[in-house]
């Protein structure tokens, strides 16, 4: 019943299957060398004499990628759930030509070594850091690195964190060990998905050969059929525990506990970082991580992933759970289904629902939900958003002020937009300085300025994504990105690195009613001042921080008054952020608020099928 069935059991693994006291007995995957998988090494570029005769053992194959990757070679290597891109993490040539080969410019890789301990030679790592590294899991950790670790800095370029991870499978560990072998060090390789940008991570041997063929010097293939296409999990560890950024390999399928009636649903999540969610008897069952959904390979790789999961746990679903937004490829698959009932879920409502539910928490909760963009009711761009919530319904009490964005998705790309936005709404211009008019070309300045003083081509926002945007871009920090949520890493990076004491919050506003407005602008203003005043980029982002902090604690205070509510949900991709989530957890926790946020599935929109499911599940309960 597994893709181990192809490879018929030699006499001596076959006497281990069938005997009752012997610890392989009905073992599934039970093989050995000689009935086993064979490793397959291809080396398109060798000569054809050279690839005649290619080496047949598997420690000879071993050893070939070991002298592969020490020369500055690229390997696509097969791993468990799909095939790995790997080259030698202390080489700069090396790994700037496997970005340029994967069109991935500057998104930090995630690194692989041998063991708990050369993590800790390159990386600060807690002990609850190398629980995780050391779990059965084996996801990658997201870690400090060490000043001078030997890394090339193309690696996390402009991060102070790396991606770390041990080895996940026998062949990874045996690599490793003939690295040490052989070179008598301790190596770090990359090890990243292999795919194109954007592409699902390729499977098939000769898919691999075609998709791969110009990025990769040469393919370790095996025989054995990878079922289940999967990446490798993430893992940040804040304030002592574990919060999964990407739920994949380790991790999916495992149910998660809604208890909120027998109906079967599909949950369809959302656009970036999707995941799709059924239910049954019960229970939620969210997908692993399948990518944004952004071109037919990911839509492809969403269909593919529904039919395995439909058939492994026997869902029939009766009904289909989608986002609002109606360009959504995610929308839009589960429009088309027929004879299925379908309920539309706003996205920061079905955030809030994937924490309540992960927590099973019943009844009404003050639900922050911080991310970069969802769709509103009133076709407006939401993400900056305190409602009141339940699994039957939810209430906006309060959000960000909105601002103009110019362009739509061009002003999530060009952070220097929003900037712009900012700086007009705070002062009715922007302000006569050098810094202002190095954004960008003078042209496209005033095109953008123009835009947003015409209200032209501009839709509203309240994000709080859009806000950390226009704070790295108004100091200087990054005013493009070339990868979501780039911005706002340097931001928060930059805010960690400052001294302590901590320096006290920003002004800011909380104005109105149904919904209240939270008024940043004092907060701008008191920035430019700095700015002038020569205050460092440093300072100015740990203040921005604290005061987002503040803004959060001060609405949850006045929710608490007016609507008797002591339950606080952090949700959304913003409190992927450590400095923002350890205090915003500390400081609710220390005015006697109930606080919860994401462990077992993503605060990003990875966990939006499961808030889509749980609020279909109970609406379906209740047959609304």
């Amino acid at each position: 019943m597994t893709t181990m069935a192809e490879f018929a059991m030699c006499a001596d693994c076959l006497r281990e299957y069938k005997d009752p006291e012997n610890r392989r007995f009905h073992a599934q995957p039970n093989a050995c060398p000689v009935c086993g998988p064979r490793l397959i090494l291809v080396e398109p570029e060798t000569s054809a004499t050279a690839s005649s005769s290619p080496p047949q053992t598997s420690r000879a194959i071993l050893s070939r990628v070991a002298d592969l990757l020490r020369a500055g070679g690229i390997v696509a290597w097969k791993g468990l759930g799909g095939y790995q891109l790997a080259c030698d993490a202390r080489q700069p040539a090396a790994v700037e030509e496997l970005r340029r080969r994967k069109r991935r410019s500057e998104k930090p890789f995630a690194i692989m070594v041998a063991d708990a301990d050369v993590a800790a030679s390159l990386c600060f790592v807690s002990a609850e850091e190398r629980d995780a590294l050391l779990s059965r899991e084996r996801p990658i950790v997201l870690l400090r690195r060490r000043p001078g670790a030997d890394l090339a800095d193309a690696v996390s370029p402009g991060n102070p964190t790396t991606g770390v991870m041990l080895p996940c499978t026998p062949m990874h560990d045996l690599l490793f060990r003939i690295l040490r072998e052989r070179f008598n060090a301790d190596p770090a390789l990359i090890m990243t998905s292999g795919n194109i940008s954007e592409e699902p991570i390729v499977i098939d041997n000769a898919e691999a050969e075609q998709h791969l063929a110009g990025i990769a010097d040469a393919f370790a293939h095996h025989n054995r059929r990878i079922h289940t296409r999967v990446d490798d999990s993430v893992v940040r560890v804040v304030s002592g525990q574990g919060m999964l950024l990407r739920r994949a390999r380790g991790y999916a399928p495992q149910p998660v506990f809604l208890g909120r009636g027998e109906a079967e649903v599909l949950a369809c999540g959302a656009q970036q970082k999707n995941t799709l969610c059924l239910t049954r008897a019960g229970f939620a069952i969210p997908s692993q991580h399948l990518g944004d959904l952004e071109n037919f390979e990911t839509l492809r790789f969403f269909e593919e992933t529904l039919k395995r999961m439909s058939r492994l746990f026997h869902a029939t679903p009766t009904a289909v759970a989608y986002d609002l937004h109606p360009g959504y490829l995610s929308t839009q698959f589960a429009l088309k289904l027929h004879n299925l009932r379908r309920i539309g879920v706003q996205h920061h409502h079905a955030h809030i629902a994937s924490c309540m539910a992960e927590h099973q928490l019943q009844g009404r909760v003050i639900g922050v939900a911080w991310d970069g963009t969802g769709f509103g009711p009133d076709s407006t761009i939401w993400g900056g958003e305190f409602l009141t919530a339940d699994y039957l319904g939810f209430e906006r009490y309060a959000r960000l002020r909105p601002v103009l964005l110019a362009g739509g998705d061009s002003g999530v790309r060009e952070p220097w937009r929003v900037a712009r936005s900012y700086l007009l709404d705070t002062f009715g211009t922007v302000p006569d300085a050098p810094r202002w008019s190095g954004m960008a070309a003078p042209e496209r300045l005033r095109v953008i300025d123009a835009m947003l003083t015409r209200r032209v081509n501009t839709i509203p926002t309240s994000s709080a994504g859009r806000l950390f945007d226009a704070v790295a871009s108004l100091i200087g920090l990054r005013h493009t990105v070339s990868f979501e949520g780039q911005a706002a890493m340097m931001l928060e990076a930059a805010a960690d690195a400052h001294p302590d004491p901590a320096p006290d919050p920003y002004d800011f506003a909380l104005t109105g009613a149904s919904p209240a407005d939270i008024d940043f602008c004092p907060m701008i203003h008191q920035m430019v001042a700095g700015l002038e005043a020569g205050q460092t980029q440093t300072h100015i982002a740990a203040r921005f921080h604290h005061t987002l902090v503040a803004a959060i604690v001060e609405v949850c205070r006045r929710m608490r008054t007016d609507l008797d509510l002591n339950r606080v949900c952090l949700s959304g991709g913003c409190f992927q952020n450590a400095l923002l989530l350890a205090g915003c957890v500390e400081s609710l926790r220390g005015e006697g608020f109930e606080v919860f946020s994401h462990r077992e599935v993503p605060a990003n929109d990875g966990g939006i099928s499961l808030g889509q499911a749980a609020i279909a599940c109970e609406q379906l309960r209740h047959s609304i």
